[in-house]
């Protein structure tokens, strides 16, 4: 009998991929509440930072975690989060969980030109 080994439904099915999707969808969930503005916000996910990302911006730091991009060209704000790095840099599915929201908080800082403190009053307690 062949078939999947459970429906897809079933978090066992989603890919790594997939389930990092959902945390920064989830993060992202959790600022709306109190920064409606965000569904404004294009968020991504992507493996890797790109040659074409960028690279003066971090060639003397640490790969990056995240970026963000405001409006230009008609476009909206982009934020956007480094699978690779974030699940590199964490150990476990909490810490990768806690990891994924402090990118998403302080991208979303640097694009409305706050604090993170001030985006998620919780950034940094946990």
């Amino acid at each position: 009998m062949r078939g999947p080994v459970a429906p897809p439904q079933v978090p066992i099915s989603a890919s790594r991929a997939e389930s990092f999707a959902d945390l920064v969808q989830d993060s992202v969930d959790r600022l709306e509440r109190r920064w409606p503005q965000l569904a404004d916000i294009d968020f991504m996910v992507l493996d890797v930072p790109g040659a074409g990302s960028a690279p003066d911006a971090w060639q003397d730091e640490p790969v990056p975690l995240g970026t963000a991009v405001g409006a230009k060209d008609g476009r909206p704000p982009v934020v956007v989060v480094y699978r690779r790095p974030v699940e590199i840099r964490s150990k476990g599915r909490d810490e990768r969980a806690l990891l994924v929201h402090e990118v998403v908080v302080e991208q979303v800082a640097e694009l409305l030109g706050l604090t993170p403190e001030s985006v998620d009053p919780g950034y940094g307690e946990e």
